[in-house]
């Protein structure tokens, strides 16, 4: 492979040299042809000298043919044609002077201002002559500048190559949207729709056909442009319907839970618990429509009736629902709230071409995107999203399907996070293949990080400024980004006039074309607006207005939510309820249960006491019984007595009335006479 590439090397180099040599002897040519040409007209010499000058122009012209047998002698070729033409003129001019000679391209003519020296001489004017002679299709950008405009050096781009994408940037007031509006109207000519937000609202104008002026047409004959007016077809949209257009909304499941992370900035745990939410919104059946929908099936996940329903899949982090709603409402607060939604637009939409087969211009309007950088890159970054999972993959096509204007693009990567850019940058690497075009439209290439500008095959540079260390600074950066020329870029780029601006493209071998100093074409659409009535009556005809026009608010999650929950909430209160009901219940049966334990306690103490007085009462009986023998005993022995002395009735009568009453006077006889009548009254058997 080494020896491959030597050789390879060691052909070039011989290439290289050939031509360094055709150019040597082409120059060399020329030199005596116009010493010929002076001497014959200086002696009025014979034509002979002339022709022989003709002749020796010719011998080197075609040394020079033999021996570049690469492309490198292409510069040589044209030097050596260039002479022979002169040689014709120094011819004509020696003979009889009867006749005027045809001007030669770059040449100056008789009756018209010799154009000032440019910064290039004629070997690289037909260089960049050679390198936009396209032998397909192409946009006619304009002419090359040097010192003048040549009318002879066309500088185009492929019509093949918009699908590898372009730029198009300058400082404020450069023309880099009338240079959009030339593109577009020749895009739509060729039958391509074009889609470009209007941010400013002058592109609007592209849809009204232009007024001619001296100073117009002077212009645009100057660099051979046939101007006439023509407006091209044009569709008029507006994100959610503010503003003048057939309103354009996305709902939140076609917008994709990726897209979203994307842009609401998650982390890689934040974005897998929203791809979550959005799998189990669409197994259970609840449309994520608008961003209310999702907040809402975000609440619900986290509640306690919702949480129950994830337990299989893993379920959310309260933490993590609570990062994702905080920067839901800050998306909201920022416009979002308007694009989310019914009907969604169809991306179809902006394929469309006109009966005539021109290609529609879809202009999105939206006044005071500014404010809202956000709204603005999230729109844009869905739709192309949107047309890569919808587009066939197609290759390179002879035309492009669709191309893609992101005019004042750098409000798309305004205050982007990484995550948002890597999308970016890789929807414009793929996007490619299914035949659709990106051109970003700004200020200053720094505004697009070196990912994307890596992938863009034209660009079209109008003036830089450099009036600050950083603009010298980014000027620099440019110049150096640009292939080798025979310009000063740095000089060139500040010096540009309006309607002026560097150019090198992508030819139609895949390799950039000569830089080029060109002045452009003029539009054939307006320069200026579009009236707003005109633009009014255009979208009341438009045939999407009867589809996407009027709103729809169908059921959706948070609808369907908000009944689950009510239903929650009823059966909660229910269940509250029931609660109450049992907890009475259960008081009262717990109080009266007590009241039985108290009863049966009571009843427990009162049997006690009762079995402690009948015990008691039991035992004074038998007291009373032993001392009632007792006396039984003393009477026995004391009557003995009685009746060995003598007695008679009523002394026994007292003596036996005088033992019973000292019995019952006895304390252990009254307590013994007390219970008895306690007994018989029944109040032992109460207590």
């Amino acid at each position: 492979m080494t020896d491959a590439l030597e050789q390879a090397r060691a052909e070039a180099a011989a290439a290289v040299a050939a031509a360094e040599k055709a150019k040597q002897d082409a120059e060399a040519a020329l030199a005596r042809a116009e010493r010929l040409a002076t001497e014959a007209a200086a002696s009025g010499a014979e034509q002979a000298e002339a022709e022989q000058a003709g002749a020796e122009q010719a011998e080197a012209e075609q040394a020079g043919a033999e021996q570049a047998g690469a492309e490198q002698a292409g510069a040589g070729q044209a030097d050596a044609e260039q002479a022979a033409a002169e040689a014709d003129v120094a011819d004509a001019a020696a003979d009889a002077g009867l006749t005027e000679p045809e001007p030669v391209a770059g040449t100056p003519v008789e009756g018209l201002p010799t154009p000032p020296g440019g910064p290039l001489d004629e070997v690289a004017v037909d260089v960049i002559r050679a390198g936009y002679g396209f032998d397909g299709p192409a946009l006619e950008l304009g002419a090359l500048v040097n010192g003048e405009a040549r009318v002879d050096v066309p500088v185009r781009i492929p019509l093949a190559m918009l699908n590898r994408h372009g730029l198009v940037a300058g400082a404020t007031g450069t023309g880099k949207t009338k240079t959009l509006q030339v593109l577009a109207e020749q895009l739509s000519a060729a039958g391509v729709p074009v889609f470009a937000a209007d941010v400013k609202g002058d592109l609007s104008g592209i849809a009204t056909p232009g007024e001619a002026s001296e100073k117009l047409l002077a212009r645009t004959r100057g660099i051979g442009q046939d101007w006439s007016p023509q407006a091209a077809p044009t569709e008029y949209f507006a994100l959610g319907g503010k503003g003048t257009g057939v309103p354009v909304r996305a709902t939140v499941s076609g917008f994709g839970s990726l897209l979203l992370s994307k842009v609401l900035g998650l982390n890689d745990t934040q974005e897998s618990s929203l791809g979550l939410v959005f799998h189990y919104a669409e197994q259970a059946g609840l449309p994520l429509l608008d961003l209310a929908d999702l907040r809402a099936v975000l609440t619900w996940l986290t509640s306690d009736e919702g949480k129950r329903e994830l337990e299989g899949l893993g379920g959310l982090s309260k933490q993590t629902v609570g990062v994702i709603l905080r920067e839901l409402i800050t998306f909201a607060d920022r416009g979002a709230d308007a694009f989310f939604g019914e009907p969604e637009i169809d991306t179809a939409e902006f394929l469309r071409t006109a009966e005539d087969g021109r290609g529609i211009v879809s202009l999105l309007e939206v006044p005071g995107v500014h404010d809202q950088p956000t709204l603005f890159s999230t729109f844009l970054m869905w739709l192309l999203a949107d047309l890569y999972n919808d587009l066939p993959e197609v290759g390179d096509l002879d035309k492009p399907k669709l191309v893609f204007f992101f005019d004042e693009a750098h409000l798309l990567f305004k205050d982007a996070s990484k995550e948002f850019l890597a999308q970016i940058t890789q929807t414009v690497r793929l996007i490619r293949s299914k035949g659709v075009g990106i051109v970003f439209v700004t200020q200053t290439p720094k505004d697009v990080p070196g990912e994307v500008l890596a992938q863009l095959g034209s660009r079209v540079q109008h003036q830089l400024r450099a009036f600050t260390p950083d603009d010298a600074k980014a000027l620099r950066a440019t110049v150096s980004t640009y292939p080798t020329s025979d310009y000063d870029l740095a000089e060139v780029l500040t010096t540009l006039a309006t309607g002026e601006a560097v150019v090198t493209v992508m030819n139609e071998k895949g390799a950039p074309s000569p830089v080029a100093w060109t002045r452009l074409r003029a539009p054939r659409g307006s320069m200026s607006p579009t009236p707003a009535d005109v633009m009014t009556a255009a979208v009341a005809a438009s045939p999407l207005i009867a589809a996407y026009g009027a709103s729809i608010d169908r059921d959706s999650a948070r609808e369907i939510l908000a009944r689950k929950l009510e239903a929650a909430a009823l059966d909660q209160r229910e269940r509250t309820d029931a609660a109450a009901r049992q907890a009475t219940i259960d008081a009262q049966l717990k109080e009266a249960a007590a009241r039985e334990r108290a009863d049966a306690k009571a009843v427990t103490a009162a049997e006690r006491e009762r079995k402690a007085a009948q015990a008691e009462y039991e035992r004074q009986q038998k007291e009373f019984e032993r001392a009632e023998r007792a006396a039984a005993k003393a009477r026995a022995g004391r009557g003995a007595t009685t009746r060995a002395s003598s007695g008679s009735r009523s002394s026994r009568a007292g003596s036996t009335g005088g033992l019973l009453g000292e019995v019952l006077g006895s304390s252990a006889g009254k307590a013994v006479v007390r219970e008895v009548v306690k007994g018989i009254f029944g109040t032992l058997r109460r207590r």
